[in-house]
Parts: C-alpha cells; sequence; structure tokens
C-alpha cells in the first residue's frame, strides 16, 4: 500500500499507484515530515518515503516497490514538488484510529494507466515502464524511462494503448523535415514523432498533455505507434558500440488545465531545466535580418548563383520600390569537387565535396581577384543600401563534406564517414537508403577539430564584411555516430563548436538553422534563434503549397519554443504568391523572397514591404488557433486553417484553405488527395488570437473586438465570444486586424488598425495611450440613424458640447493608409503639431487619414492624435 509516518497527530501515507486515490482533490499546502522519517537514497537527485526501503530502486509501476520523488520536487511553488500532487489531510479521530495525508500525483500511472488530472490517457501501460518525478517547473509532470534485460543501441518499448485521445503530433516525414499529423488511436501516430499534445475532456474540463521524447546520456528518443494502436517509446544511439539497457529520463510528459499553449511552454521549460543543455527562444539574440525585407538567390538562380546574379537581383528589387536590406547568397558560391575524374564530374549522380575555405572563382572579380567575395558584399552595402549579407553552408562543409585530404585543409582531420539511416527516418523516406550521400559516403570533419574548420571559414567571411551564415543539412549528423560515440555526441559537438563560432564571428547572432528537425540539434541548441519552419518553397511542385502553410503553422508550436521559426523564401510573382505572402507576414519570422530578377510583384510586395526595407513583424511566432490543433486542415476536407499572432495592441489572425495535398503514409511522399471543390466554413471570432487580452489597455476589458478584413476592408465590431463566418476555397486566404475596442465614454469607443493596406495591419502601432478629457462630464450627443450593421441599428454620434471628451495618441511605424474605428466623428486629427485631413465612415466607425511619408529624421514613428 506504501509507508506510513506519524507526527504532531497527524498521520501520512504516500500511496502505491495500486491504492485508490482521489480525484481533484483541491490542493493544500506542501507538508514536509520531520528529517527522521525521510529515506535519502545515495543519488542527489531523489529520495524515498518510505524508512525501510532506503535502497529501493526508481519507482517501476505495476510492482510494490515505493515511490520516489526528485528531492528538488519538495518545493512549494506552482506545479512545482507537492504543488504538483493533489493533497489530502485528515485529523487522527478521538477513538484513535489514524488519520492520513494522500499525496496523489496529477499525472501518474495507477493500475496499469498513465492518468493525468484524473484523465486515462494510456491503458495496459507495462511493468517495465518506470517513473521519476519532475522537478520545480510551470507544469505538473513526470520522466519515464525503463530497464531493459539486455543492452543495446536501439530500444523499443510499449508505453500503454492510446485510444479515443484526440492527439496532434510532428513528426520527420523526412529525415530533415517535420510535419503534423491528427488522429485519436495509437496506430496514427508516425513513427520519428518528436512532439505530441493531447487533449482528453471532462465536463467542461479540457486538460492537455505534452508528450516529448528527450536526449538521455548518449540516446535519443522519440515515439512513434503500432497495429495495436500502442503507443511506443523507440530509443537509439546510432552507434553500435554506444549502449545501455537503463533510463530514467527518456520521456517527459507535462499537463496543464484549459491552455494549450501554456502546457507546450511549460514542458519544454521544465525540460529545459532538467537537461540543462539548450535555451529557449526568448533567451536568445535574434539576429536583425528578422525586422527587414531580403532576398535569397536560390530559387532565382539555384547552384548557379554569380556575383552579377546577386547584384542584378538586387537592383531589381530596389528599383521596384521594395529595397532588400539582407541576401541569403546562397548554395552555388563555395569552392567544391567531385571524387569522380572531370570529365565525369557533371554527371547527376556525382556527390560534391568542399575542397577549400575561400570562395570559387564565380565570385572573384576579374579587376581584383584577391578580394573575393569582399567584393560582391561591398557592392550590396555600398551601392544597394543592404543592411546584411548572409552566406549558405553545410554543417559539414558542403553535401559531401570536406574532401579527406584535399591540400589545404588537411589539417581538419576529415574522414570518410557512410550514413546510417536510422530505422523510423527509412520507414518514412525510404529512398533515402539510395540516396547519393548514403552511397558515396561523407568526408566528415573531426569533431576534435571542428571549431577550427568553423571558426576559420567564419572568420574568413567575417573579414570580407559577412554577417551571418545559413547553416545546412544539420541532420545529416545523426546518420554519421559510428565510432564516434553516437548520434547525440557527435551532433552536441559540432554544435558547440558552432555556437562558439557564431558568437566569436557574428556579433548579431548571424545564423538561420536549416535541415534540422531533430531533437538531437534542438536539444542543445543554445545560440542559434532563427529556424526554417518546414521542407522548402517550390515554385514549381503544385502539390505543395497548401502543405507548406499547414507544415509551418504546426511545427511553429514545437519549433517556436526554440527558435523564431522562418517560414521560408516565396515567389512574388507565382500563381499562389498572395497566399504565402500573407502567411508570411503574420508568421513573426524574417520575409524574404526568391525572385529572379525583373520577375516581381510589386503590388504584392508592397503589403509586406516598407519603402525602407523593414516590416511589420509580428512579436510571436505564428500558430494554429486552439480549436484547430487537433483538426486536419491538410487532410479531413471539413476544416479551414486559422492561424494567430500578436502585435502590441492589436491581434492578427489568417484563414487559409489548405485542403486536397498532404503526406501520404502509404505512398511515402506528398500527394495529392479527393477534395470537394466547394468553399469550406469556419467561425473567426476575437478570442481566436490566443494572448488579444494582452493587447487591451484596460485590464478589465469586456471582450469587444473591432475586426477589420483585409481583402475588401469591411471592419465590423465583435462583441465578446461572438463570431463571424468565412468561406474559402482551396488556396484562398483571408487575413484578419483584431482590435480590442476601448470604451472611452458612453457612446464613444475606438480601436486602432494600423496600416490598413499592409497584410500585418496593426505591426504599424508602436504606442497607444487614452486620455479622457473634461467633455466626458457634460457630453450633449447628437444621434441620426446612419445604417444597419450586424443586424443592430448603429448611429452616427457626434460630441456638441464643445469640449474635447478623449484624446487618443498613437505612435505609428511607416507611412500610408492609418485606419482606426472610432464610434463618433473626430473632432480633429493631428500629424506632428499639424492637422491632417481624415476620411469617416459613420456606418461602420471607419476613420482612416493618409501618412505620405516615413517618419523624417531619425524618428521612429509619427505621432498621430486624434481628439473626439
Amino acid at each position: 500500500m506504501g509507508s506510513t509516518c506519524t507526527t504532531r497527530g497527524f498521520s501520512y501515507r504516500l500511496l502505491s499507484p495500486s491504492s485508490p486515490l482521489p480525484i481533484n482533490t483541491p490542493p493544500l499546502r506542501p507538508f514536509f515530515p520531520p528529517s527522521s522519517f525521510l529515506a535519502f537514497s545515495s543519488s542527489p537527485r531523489s529520495f524515498a518515503l518510505d524508512p525501510a526501503n532506503t535502497k529501493s530502486p526508481l519507482f517501476r509501476f505495476g510492482s510494490s516497490s515505493p515511490i520516489r520523488c526528485s528531492s528538488s520536487s519538495l518545493s512549494s511553488g506552482k506545479g512545482s514538488g507537492l504543488g504538483s500532487f493533489l493533497v489530502e489531510k485528515t485529523r487522527k479521530k478521538e477513538e484513535g484510529e489514524e488519520g492520513e495525508m494522500t499525496i496523489t500525483p496529477s499525472v501518474r500511472i495507477s493500475d496499469g494507466k498513465l492518468v493525468v488530472r484524473g484523465h486515462t490517457i494510456l491503458s495496459d501501460v507495462p511493468d517495465a515502464v518506470i517513473s521519476s518525478a519532475a522537478s520545480s517547473g510551470p507544469v505538473d509532470g513526470i520522466f519515464l524511462g525503463a530497464q531493459f534485460a539486455e543492452t543495446s543501441c536501439r530500444h523499443v518499448l510499449p508505453l500503454g494503448t492510446l485510444r479515443d485521445v484526440r492527439f496532434m503530433a510532428t513528426f520527420r516525414f523526412k529525415l530533415w523535415w517535420m510535419a503534423q499529423k491528427m488522429g485519436d488511436r495509437g496506430r496514427d501516430i508516425p513513427h520519428e514523432t518528436q512532439f505530441l499534445l493531447l487533449e482528453s475532456k471532462d465536463g467542461e474540463e479540457t486538460v492537455y498533455t505534452v508528450l516529448l521524447p528527450l536526449i538521455e546520456g548518449p540516446f535519443r528518443a522519440c515515439l512513434q505507434g503500432n497495429p495495436r494502436d500502442e503507443l511506443e517509446l523507440c530509443l537509439e544511439s546510432g552507434d553500435v558500440d554506444t549502449r545501455s539497457a537503463a533510463f530514467s529520463h527518456a520521456l517527459f510528459i507535462g499537463t496543464a488545465v484549459a491552455d494549450p499553449f501554456t502546457a507546450i511552454s511549460g514542458a519544454v521549460a521544465a525540460v529545459k531545466h532538467h537537461l540543462k543543455t539548450f535555451h529557449q527562444r526568448s533567451e536568445k539574440k535574434l539576429p536583425g535580418i528578422v525586422d527587414y525585407f531580403g532576398w535569397c538567390t536560390w530559387d532565382a538562380f539555384y547552384q548557379e548563383v554569380t556575383q552579377e546574379g546577386v547584384e542584378s537581383g538586387l537592383r531589381s528589387l530596389t528599383a521596384g520600390g521594395a529595397p532588400p536590406k539582407f541576401v541569403i547568397i546562397d548554395d552555388g558560391w563555395q569552392s567544391v569537387g567531385s571524387d569522380q575524374p572531370q570529365e565525369e564530374s557533371e554527371k547527376p549522380n556525382s556527390l560534391f565535396r568542399l575542397t577549400g575555405i575561400k570562395e570559387n572563382n564565380k565570385f572573384q572579380s576579374k579587376e581584383d581577384p584577391a578580394s573575393g567575395i569582399k567584393t560582391i558584399v561591398q557592392t550590396a552595402k555600398n551601392n544597394y543600401g543592404l543592411k546584411y549579407v548572409y552566406v549558405w553552408h553545410a554543417i559539414t562543409g558542403y553535401w559531401g563534406g570536406v574532401r579527406p585530404g584535399v591540400e589545404g585543409m588537411e589539417e581538419y582531420g576529415s574522414k570518410m564517414q557512410y550514413p546510417k539511416i536510422p530505422p523510423g527516418v527509412a520507414e518514412n523516406e525510404p529512398w533515402l537508403m539510395t540516396d547519393v550521400i548514403t552511397l558515396q559516403g561523407l568526408g566528415l570533419v573531426n569533431p576534435k577539430r571542428v571549431y577550427k574548420f568553423y571558426n576559420e571559414l567564419h572568420s574568413y567571411l567575417a573579414a570580407a564584411g559577412v554577417d551571418g551564415v545559413k547553416v545546412d543539412v544539420q541532420c545529416i549528423l545523426e546518420t554519421l555516430g559510428a565510432g564516434l560515440g553516437g548520434r547525440v555526441e557527435l551532433t552536441r559537438q559540432y554544435h558547440r563548436a558552432l555556437d562558439a563560432s557564431i558568437a566569436k564571428n557574428f556579433p548579431d547572432n548571424g545564423c538561420i538553422a536549416c535541415m534540422s528537425h531533430n531533437t538531437d540539434a534542438l536539444y542543445c541548441s543554445k545560440q542559434t534563434a532563427v529556424v526554417r519552419a518546414s521542407d522548402d518553397f517550390y515554385p514549381r511542385d503544385p502539390v505543395s503549397h497548401t502543405i507548406h502553410i499547414a507544415s509551418v503553422a504546426y511545427n511553429s508550436v514545437f519549433l517556436g519554443e526554440f527558435m523564431l521559426p522562418d517560414w521560408d523564401m516565396f515567389h512574388s510573382l507565382h500563381p499562389a504568391a498572395e497566399y504565402h505572402a500573407s502567411a508570411r507576414a503574420i508568421s513573426g519570422g524574417p520575409i524574404y523572397v526568391s525572385d529572379a530578377p525583373g520577375k516581381h510583384n510589386f503590388e504584392l510586395l508592397r503589403k509586406l514591404v516598407l519603402p525602407d526595407g523593414s516590416i511589420l513583424r509580428a512579436r510571436l511566432p505564428g500558430r494554429p488557433t486552439g480549436d484547430c490543433l487537433f483538426s486536419d486542415p491538410a487532410r479531413d476536407g471539413v476544416s479551414l486553417l486559422k492561424i494567430w499572432n500578436m502585435n502590441k495592441f492589436t491581434g492578427v489572425l489568417g484563414v487559409y484553405n489548405c485542403q486536397g495535398a498532404a503526406w501520404s503514409s502509404t505512398e511515402k511522399k506528398n500527394v495529392f488527395h479527393h477534395t470537394g471543390s466547394d468553399a469550406l466554413s469556419c467561425a473567426v471570432k476575437g478570442s481566436d488570437v490566443h494572448q488579444i487580452a494582452e493587447a487591451a489597455t484596460d485590464h478589465d476589458w469586456n471582450g469587444d473586438c473591432n475586426v477589420y478584413r483585409h481583402r475588401d476592408g469591411q471592419l465590423l465590431v465583435l462583441p465578446h465570444n461572438a463570431a463571424m463566418p468565412v468561406s474559402l476555397k482551396v488556396l484562398e486566404h483571408e487575413i484578419f486586424t483584431i482590435s480590442p475596442i476601448k470604451d472611452l465614454a458612453p457612446g464613444f469607443r475606438f480601436a486602432p488598425l494600423g496600416l490598413v493596406d499592409m497584410f500585418n495591419a496593426g505591426g504599424a502601432v508602436d504606442g497607444l495611450t487614452y486620455h479622457i478629457l473634461g467633455g466626458a462630464n457634460i457630453l450633449e450627443l447628437d444621434s441620426s440613424f446612419a445604417g444597419e450593421m450586424n443586424g443592430a441599428l448603429m448611429h452616427s454620434l457626434e460630441n456638441r458640447s464643445g469640449d474635447a471628451v478623449a484624446m487618443i495618441c498613437m505612435e505609428v511605424k511607416g507611412c500610408g493608409r492609418l485606419g482606426a474605428y472610432c464610434s463618433v466623428t473626430p473632432r480633429k486629427c493631428m500629424l506632428g503639431s499639424a492637422d491632417a485631413e481624415f476620411s469617416y465612415d459613420p456606418s461602420s466607425g471607419f476613420l482612416t487619414l493618409q501618412l505620405e511619408n516615413m517618419p523624417e529624421g531619425n524618428k521612429r514613428a509619427h505621432k498621430v492624435v486624434i481628439e473626439l
């Protein structure tokens, strides 16, 4: 049953999981028994509350062994230690019957079931599964592991049966990239699942549970389902000589009530506290490129890029009024060569390897070859006003690594290593087994010398004026750990060296992680702050476009906890250009195109880019709304995808029809599937923007919002919990600016919108204050019928008192048409110290005034005053 101790008239018993446990008992303050009742184990991390068994192993669920908790879990505080347990205490009865305190973990395994806040998540949990309590953190949780009979480099353990519990998983459908999958049974969970979010409901209570497979020692864990609906934990080292049989912290399970985003961020924070090997996004310095418009050379030139091509692209965009402030010179600038003889090196199956640190002859000017890549860097900055120049390289130098023994690079100790594809990856991407890298191998720099390699490469680039690097092909490291301590150790060594070199050579933290969606890398990321969010934008692949938008949104749920997701480049002149552009605008990440020179849609780009090359970036990673997390907008044929984000004083909401194409688990590739041609519908409400209350200036805001629809300029008031319908066909979208309404005085209401001709209009509002004036006490309102809207009679109100009722002061970035909702006709508007003309529609309350130019001089924003 468990151990019992008595002190000060109370009896305390820590029950074993087979004991009956009260559910949803209000938690009391944690109680600490006297030290004489605590039997500490030999491990400094844990103790046993059983004085008769001081050397018990980690508690194995289904056995009669006592529970052992983390010693740090006996600290008070929300979601930590005993605060994460349900506690019941009764006094001794006068008859001498002992009372008891029952400590019930909110996440526990009892009677062969994983129970989270009274909800059964998994049944038939094997006895082999062991648990340890999570130390203090923002969410309740436990760690799971197992003891196996024999050591091995790979273990697969059933954790229990999952049925009738809705989930959203992000899994690697390729070695490099994740995508989303939804379902409610264990068999629906794909191989290589790295993040699993579960939803369970009981009456009005909704509980969200996050499962994070972790790194433990040299092993990396992931999840997968099997045909029996069992959820399995897979642990592998990637090296036959790196073996183990004992795991205690291979999987973290964390939970929170009502808020899935709190559960996710809290779970990642708890894992960070445990691993101490990575930093979260909010702790990292964002590079300057994220606030500017950019251009990447990849889809414009692919590997045929030249410095003349780079200059032509910069010239073309700048001349059209969309000046890029950063450029990424992608693959094609480095010195590389094939192992094949010269006459065979151009064959399609030739794998190229790095042969030198410096640029190839395409980036050496005829006038001054010695200046190398510095020539185009100076041209970009001096002639076209760029602030940042990035270049591409693979984490191993190039696709085929560094050629062993090549002259001038012997000191890096490169040796041939042949990738070993993990079974889960091979299950999802079988043709990787015959990929050119797998067959021809990779020249791997000695891990002990890789910092020297990075530092010499990056210092050369920094001396030429380069500000950062896009580091690609990162997941290849997990396949190369044989004989080197395994995948986790190799990845850790490379990333530690990369972080150090970036910190030394690029002070703006100029690094973009790409093809990097394995947790080996995520859980050792301390420096890099920007990560590509999904597989590439493929301009010539029609199946890819709806898939891309869905993938970046759902992947950002997990990736956004570690870095700022980059939703990739796109073409501004393309059938799906606006679909992609609007999504980038609300992504919260960098915005850049890969247009070929002269092939641009400047009308579209003006919805993204201000005349000075800056953008109106939202404050967070864009993510699906709460009611979309467990729907499948790519496969189910009925759901639209809603994506939310925040600005300082507004929210933004995008709605996308992503149906009709998805990754197929049978064909192992992205395919079209049947979907109706009719439009799908959903409801939009203010609370879809998860943190919209933070944009309100009143703590007691009533929930009323003003909603501006970008496509047709419609403006309407949405009362709290009211909704408006939206209907879209495949590849259609809508963007809404959501603004909390401020009640200034009876009949006087206001909500800022921003630069309404840009996708993320509200990103322009950088400051907002309200001042209630004397006229609010002596109002004389003139009301005349002005129309009907939303079924309610609308009146044009005008202040006839002679005194101003309120003054709204706004700071607005950029230039263009500034919009706001105002329930009354303004008395006047001012731009700086001068009166400004404005337009007002009394039927909708739509107020607009024109900001003709960017703020003058060094001013960051326009000062706009509206008097009511």
